[in-house]
């Protein structure tokens, strides 16, 4: 059985998720809530638009490193959105790394604990 989450419900869990990483993480600044609402659409976009082309362009390295390049990948898109993102900041590659991993998690436990499930 899978369940039907409305888009804006994923929006306000990535938008938790991020306020959540980034209060974990030293390194990672989110200056409002606002700034969180905005870093969670631009994340979604990226993730959406740009990061399956990089995961094709980049399938060799992954495949050689058994799918860790992908935490790679995830971290340099973390770093994207906080160029693009007032009022998001990422300090370096390695808190754009623990950010991404924190992120899959909260938002895995955030989203578990809402029913939703994949199919």
């Amino acid at each position: 059985m899978s369940y039907h989450v409305h888009p804006l419900v994923h929006w306000l869990i990535a938008t938790l998720a991020i306020m959540v990483a980034a209060w974990l993480i030293p390194g990672v600044t989110v200056s409002s809530v606002f700034a969180a609402f905005v870093a969670a659409l631009v994340l979604g976009f990226i993730n959406m638009f740009i990061r399956p082309v990089i995961i094709i362009l980049t399938l060799p390295i992954n495949i050689f490193t058994l799918g860790l390049f992908t935490l790679v990948i995830n971290a340099l898109l973390v770093q994207l959105a906080s160029f693009i993102v007032p009022g998001f900041g990422v300090a370096g590659f390695g808190s754009a790394l623990l950010f991404s991993i924190v992120l899959w998690v909260v938002n895995g436990i955030l989203r578990t604990g809402i029913g939703e499930r994949r199919i």
